[in-house]
């Protein structure tokens, strides 16, 4: 599988999707208009290690719901991601085995050098 889930509406996102530049073999998921299902979330949990590592603590939701003042574990972080796509650190690009979660330059630097490596 290779998919890129993203937010159509999210400057950032499109503006890595530039840096990017995925060729046709990539799926692009806008998670606002087509939702992450539990199979696609589970996947990406398996590559990433925990659901807390795609989950965003940036997200006007985290403050609005009080979750900082709670002590969330893996299912939390699980049922959050599913029920409120604001929740998933985007953009995340998934490739195999392989995943780069979110916007960090070091992440987006890496995923660019990665999408490199298959175009030769």
């Amino acid at each position: 599988m290779k998919k890129i889930y993203h937010l159509a509406t999210c400057s950032t996102c499109q503006k890595i999707l530039k840096i990017w530049k995925p060729n046709k073999e990539f799926t692009l998921q806008d998670i606002k208009t087509e939702k992450i299902t539990a199979v696609q979330l589970d996947e990406m949990i398996a590559l990433a290690g925990s659901a807390e590592t795609l989950f965003s603590r940036r997200s006007l939701k985290y403050q609005s719901m009080g979750l900082k003042d709670k002590k969330l574990n893996e299912k939390d972080y699980r049922k959050l991601i599913l029920e409120e796509y604001t929740f998933l650190k985007r953009p995340v690009l998934v490739a195999g085995k392989n995943i780069f979660i979110g916007n960090a330059p070091t992440v987006v630097k890496e995923a660019k050098s990665f999408l490199d490596s298959l175009k030769k």
